[in-house]
């Protein structure tokens, strides 16, 4: 992949309208391959050395190590991209089902597996708390009904028209979408730990449980319909599987390059400014980038008036988070290949990184053991692992260039007293990322790792638009646009871009910029 994704010549003009998209991550790349399949010519640009951005991989020691997103769920998604540009998923990328999802441990030893079984399910809350079975029951119906209108019906759908959001409003409210997570979730069950259980979710992208819309509901429903999936080779194989239908249909991956500003001419986007000083024109752009970046440093002497410097800087940003790679000389046969390790407190903790911004003395962990699934990602007898902390992003006062290792420590620390034991005698590879490295790195607002908070006021109409308030043919895709962060979000975000842009014979009556490099 770094061989035929690398730093590359500009493609010559063909006669097709061009589209410059930013960021090499899933969005980016997804609404690269849909562009491509309509029709036109695509130059996706990134400063880093692979495609995929937070999907990123390491390969470290002979361990491949996923950098970001591990869990997939709504497979569909990838079959349609995949058919939309004229392939078959199967033949690029293999899917598997993880079973159970998650394995999850509660502080005091307590382990549940979660999964797609609902017997199983009922069993184990039965030996919790027997009267919240009737709870689980109920939330997953409540789970259903919210994936029916948030998910089926509005996930796809710009929310740029006022009019439309409008439209729409009565049906949110009727959802319930001004509770959170965590208050739809206790409305159902009794159990602590149940609740715990049940609410954790929206923390996978990015968000509060305790005010996170409860549109995150939805997810209950969606893991038990459709299963909790891993691709073989890691993510990232999905992720070069993408990039391969952008090339197939004859767009380019510049790896390597960073774009310093977009260029504008009255209200519109006229191409983009690299930090070497090369132009390149376009007829569209998409920004696959946070829009706090497009918009506050991409567009910064663009006059804007909705997402001014002051607007982006009250926005409300999701957690950092810190992440240990690391590749073991054993196996670890007993652990999954999803482990959640819950902590002492709860809301305390999520208080601590939501509002306090402030790195707490305990923490709760999310252990990815790939290797579970799929040994080839380490070498034989070994495991390759991280494991994943939410932590306050960079507007906290923590200093990660001392704390990283004080901190990794701690976590080594946990792991061996709860499911890994003689840990810290059986590791031969490592490698850590803080918030310092999303902010440095991929380029994130304040190091958070999902962009805006996913809170009811900065979701769907109050979210950065699919199609820029600023400039005509700018577009977003992402975690940072709608409908918000994770996988399928990110390919819904794609698939809304593809049907927003002008389809490209527009560009044979009016004209287009078709060239490539003007500078």
């Amino acid at each position: 992949m770094s061989e035929r994704f690398s730093r590359a010549h500009p493609a010559a003009p063909d006669g097709r309208p061009h589209a410059v998209i930013i960021g090499a991550g899933v969005g980016g790349l997804a609404t690269g391959a849909l562009l491509g399949a309509k029709g036109y010519r695509v130059t996706i640009i990134d400063p880093l050395d692979l495609p995929g951005g937070r999907a990123y991989a390491y390969h470290q020691d002979g361990y491949t190590f996923d950098a970001g997103p591990t869990i997939i769920t709504a497979p569909w998604l990838f079959e349609e991209l995949w058919r939309d540009c004229g392939g078959e998923l199967r033949e690029d990328v293999e899917l598997r089902p993880n079973t159970p999802f998650y394995r999850v441990r509660f502080n005091d030893g307590t382990i549940f597996d979660y999964s797609g079984d609902r017997q199983s399910m009922e069993d184990q809350i039965a030996r919790i708390e027997p009267r919240d079975v009737k709870g689980y029951r109920s939330f997953l119906d409540e789970s259903r009904r919210i994936y029916e209108v948030a998910f089926e019906q509005l996930a796809a759908k710009p929310f740029h028209s006022l009019a439309f959001t409008a439209k729409t409003l009565a049906r949110l409210v009727r959802l319930g979408g001004y509770r959170s997570v965590y208050s739809v979730v206790s409305r159902h069950f009794r159990n602590d730990k149940l609740r715990t259980l049940f609410s954790f979710h929206p923390l996978l992208i990015g968000g509060n449980p305790f005010s996170a819309t409860s549109f995150y509901c939805l997810i209950a429903h969606l893991e038990g319909k459709y299963g909790v999936h891993h691709a073989v080779g890691g993510t990232h194989a999905l992720v070069r599987g993408i990039a391969l239908l952008v090339t197939r249909n004859g767009g380019q991956v510049r790896l390597g390059e960073t774009v310093a500003a977009i260029e504008t001419e009255g209200r519109r986007a006229i191409g983009v400014r690299l930090m070497s000083g090369e132009r390149i024109a376009a007829d569209i752009i998409v920004s696959n980038a946070d829009p706090a970046t497009t918009y506050g440093k991409l567009l910064r002497a663009f006059p804007r008036k909705r997402w001014t410097d002051a607007k982006i800087k009250r926005g409300d940003y999701s957690m950092g988070l810190f992440v240990w790679y690391f590749g073991t000389d054993r196996r670890y046969e007993t652990v999954d290949h999803h482990t959640m390790i819950f902590g002492p407190r709860y809301r305390g903790l999520l208080d601590d990184i939501f509002r306090n911004r402030k790195l707490a003395d305990d923490f709760s962990l999310y252990l990815h053991r790939p290797t579970a699934s799929d040994p080839s990602l380490a070498p034989e007898g070994c495991d390759s692992f991280y494991v994943l902390s939410p932590v306050p992003h960079l507007a906290s006062s923590t200093d990660w260039l001392a704390e990283a290792e004080v901190y990794r420590t701690r976590i080594e620390k946990r792991l061996e007293e709860t499911v890994l034991p003689d840990l810290s005698r059986h590791i031969v590879t490592s490698r850590i990322a803080t918030p310092l490295d999303f902010r440095d790195r991929l380029l994130s607002w304040q190091g958070a790792a999902f962009a805006l908070e996913p809170k009811l006021f900065q979701s769907a109409w109050f979210r950065p638009h699919n199609r820029s308030e600023e400039l005509d043919n700018l577009f977003l895709c992402g975690a940072g646009t709608h409908p918000g962060a994770g996988l399928p979000g990110v390919i819904c975000s794609a698939r809304i871009v593809a049907d927003l842009v002008p389809h490209p014979r527009e560009f044979a009556t009016h004209g287009h910029a078709g060239s490539g490099s003007v500078t």
